[in-house]
């Protein structure tokens, strides 16, 4: 496959895949910018995932390295990730992104409400395009996704020693810790619009 795109001649696709997500998302946003005052998107994060990424996810799986595993079997490719300010953000893009006939649900896992044992939290959505393409959608406020960036950076390709045990307790209390302050921040917010 030297010198050949495992995407092979869809990459172009996937990439409008994105920027229709993209232009969704930012229509959605002066949307509610104009009815509530405000923009409920700090950011919208896109990517399709790299060659060797890829290629060492069809190996983990036992999927063969080619065009159609990589785009019909594995289900982020190409993935979203949208970055909110309140919980309830992340529902209302939830619902949002559902009421699409764009797209198709193919999975949802809700870690916000079922939150990993470590405490990672988040909402995950599998959608699949008209194209045929598999997208993976994150949508997380400020606090999941600082946690998660943090939590990547402290254990990514490291042996964790002796002190295990008292990292994940510590990872998972700063989680549960960021998610009291992010209900904390929507009852705030809810008070301010009941006004």
């Amino acid at each position: 496959m030297t010198g050949q795109s495992i995407y092979g001649s869809y990459r172009e696709e996937m990439e409008q895949c994105i920027d229709e997500m993209e232009r969704h998302i930012s229509a959605l946003r002066e949307e509610l910018k104009k009815q509530r005052g405000m923009d409920p998107v700090e950011h919208f994060l896109s990517r399709i995932k790299s060659e060797e990424s890829i290629l060492e996810k069809c190996d983990r799986k036992g999927l063969p390295r080619t065009t159609e595993s990589v785009l019909f079997q594995i289900h982020d490719a190409i993935g979203i990730r949208i970055i909110l300010s309140f919980i309830s953000d992340v529902y209302l893009i939830r619902d949002d992104l559902a009421g699409m006939p764009e797209y198709e649900i193919v999975e949802e896992k809700d870690y916000i409400r079922n939150a990993k044992p470590n405490g990672y939290r988040s909402y995950h959505m599998i959608l699949k395009t008209r194209q045929g393409f598999f997208m993976e959608v994150q949508l997380r406020t400020i606090s999941m996704d600082t946690w998660a960036a943090l939590e990547h950076h402290l254990k990514y390709k490291r042996k964790i020693g002796k002190n295990e045990q008292l990292i994940v307790s510590e990872l998972k209390r700063c989680a549960d810790e960021l998610a009291s302050t992010d209900i904390s921040m929507q009852t705030i917010r809810d008070m301010i619009f009941e006004e």
